[in-house]
């Protein structure tokens, strides 16, 4: 059987590095207010020459050399963002413009924070189905873009940035020591709509909108959904948590990945958390994440690798991979 597995990994971040103390002059909170309810410490705000497109390429062409491979060796670009530098096209073609790849094909994937788990469970059913043998999957955002900086329930939470994987068909015999992606589980319900959108849009205002969220909400349904596809997700692999060496969760807040790691059972010292240097940055934190610790050492060749996210919608999803 194929497998899609890692071969390269990288990212990128804006500039400019935002502490929470800067919002202190803003709205009515301060650094200890926001570390104490998200774990927050700063994040990174895009400039007016960075874009989801430019750091997109950025995390695209680190991990290309990470995978010693050329744009010539890729097949499809995945982007997830809900952040598109334009309606359409779809910024993966910009950033397959950037990254002079006149081949193959490239489209965008909306799943809000979700984005980068359902990208990466996207290109490996174009890996399986014979249709693409190398796929750049990125997650890449500028969410300070869509912020209401006078919303201190939202504005404290968010910051931009991009990472990005290499997948590649691998031949397999289909065991769970083998590398690769190993099992998926994928989930949305539109009847959360209101609790976590944007409200605007082309076809309803005809503008961009600001992120809007009802935060308590989000809290109370976040840890049991997550769960609940991560125990799917072991089921199908046939695993338990005692099996996982690194739980990458989404980072959106400190207090839901603590809470998701104690009822799954998964120890604390298997937890990637990188909340407190970028804060939540949607499709792109998976993978900011993820990139973080193969940098430093944590994650290495043939550990079993567990990917959470939940987003807007809401949607929510996990995979398991061995790296």
């Amino acid at each position: 059987m194929i497998r899609s597995v890692v071969r390269g990994i990288g990212s990128a971040l804006p500039r400019r590095i935002m502490k929470n103390a800067e919002f202190e002059g803003m709205v009515d909170t301060s650094d200890e207010w926001i570390v104490q309810r998200t774990g927050i410490q700063q994040r990174h705000i895009a400039a007016d020459d960075e874009t989801t497109a430019s750091l997109g390429e950025s995390a695209a062409r680190a991990a290309l050399a990470s995978a010693g491979l050329t744009p010539d060796d890729i097949d499809l670009i995945v982007l997830a963002t809900s952040t598109p530098d334009n309606t359409f096209p779809a910024t993966a073609v910009n950033i397959q413009n950037r990254l002079g790849m006149q081949h193959g094909f490239a489209f965008d994937l909306q799943a809000v924070c979700s984005g980068f788990v359902y990208a990466v469970t996207t290109a490996d059913l174009y890996i399986k189905g014979g249709l693409a043998r190398r796929v750049l999957v990125i997650g890449s955002e500028t969410f300070s873009r869509i912020l209401d900086w006078s919303d201190r329930g939202t504005c404290v939470l968010f910051g931009d940035g991009a990472g990005a994987l290499v997948l590649e068909a691998e031949e397999s015999q289909g065991a769970l020591s083998d590398r690769g992606l190993i099992a998926a589980s994928l989930r949305s319900d539109g009847v959360h709509k209101e609790k976590l959108y944007v409200d605007g849009g082309p076809s309803t205002t005809g503008t961009v909108g600001h992120l809007r969220m009802e935060g308590r909400e989000v809290f109370k349904h976040a840890v049991g959904m997550i769960t609940d596809v991560i125990e799917e997700t072991f089921r199908q692999a046939g695993v338990t948590a005692d099996d996982i060496d690194w739980f990458v969760p989404h980072q959106a807040n400190k207090r839901i990945i603590d809470a998701s790691a104690k009822k799954l059972g998964i120890a604390e010292e298997k937890v990637v958390t990188t909340v407190q240097l970028h804060g939540n940055t949607s499709a792109a934190s998976v993978p900011l994440a993820l990139s973080v610790a193969a940098a430093d050492g944590r994650i290495k060749k043939g550990d079993l690798v567990l990917l959470e996210a939940m987003g807007g919608g809401f949607t929510w999803g996990a995979v398991l991979l061995r790296w």
